[in-house]
């Protein structure tokens, strides 16, 4: 994962590009909203938070359902990104034949 060098503590906003296909990769702005609370935005739409608790990093998504719990604020980030990110082809393939044999 590549970001600014702007330091993750602060309120600048930070633009994650993960190394894929840009067209299918979200581009998440993250804000610090508290001391213990980041929000990531995607084209000006919520996409989810992050909140530290202690040393956890507690990741939800844009519904607030939670994601997964993290050692570190970027892979929590990271952990986010991977969430809003549409599913790939090859994905899409096998839930349509998983799909096709339960009828």
């Amino acid at each position: 994962m590549s970001s600014t060098d702007t330091s993750a503590r602060f309120a600048a906003p930070i633009q994650i590009h993960p190394s894929t296909d840009p067209a299918d990769v979200p581009v998440l702005a993250w804000r610090q909203a508290g001391d213990d609370v980041f929000v990531a935005t995607n084209a000006g739409e919520f996409a989810g938070f992050v909140a530290v608790d202690r040393n956890a990093h507690i990741v939800h998504d844009n519904h607030s359902r939670r994601i997964g719990t993290y050692s570190t604020l970027a892979a929590a980030r990271q952990a986010l990104v991977d969430a809003t990110r549409p599913p790939s082809r090859r994905r899409e393939r096998l839930r349509h034949r998983i799909l096709s044999r339960r009828r």
